[in-house]
């Protein structure tokens, strides 16, 4: 899966969302979300294979963090549809200063 679909999903963008804190295992994870061990378990597999995260053992547990580089490519994908609305908004802010 790419990391698009991956992002696609609105619980791995949640569990993303707690990893840019730092690294947390599976069991923090499901403390903080309305989502089973095995949903949670589901969603990081698909994060892992998208290359959004990586997974350590540390001990017993299983630890994941956010992996920067795909999200970097995303963020560069994204970057001139930013610069479209920046401007769109530019000229909705000119259009109703000249006509108040």
């Amino acid at each position: 899966m790419s990391p698009y679909a991956a992002l696609a999903e609105p619980n791995r963008r949640e569990i993303l969302d707690l990893l840019r804190v730092g690294e947390r295992s599976v069991g923090d994870l499901v403390g903080r979300l309305t989502l089973s061990q095995p949903g949670v378990s589901k969603h990081l597999k698909v994060l892992r294979e998208a290359g959004l995260v990586d997974v350590r053992s540390q001990g017993k547990q299983r630890m994941y963090a956010l992996r920067s580089q795909p999200l970097a490519e995303v963020d560069a994908w994204l970057e001139p549809y930013r610069d479209f609305w920046s401007q769109q908004l530019d000229a909705l802010e000119r259009h109703l200063e000249e006509n108040p």
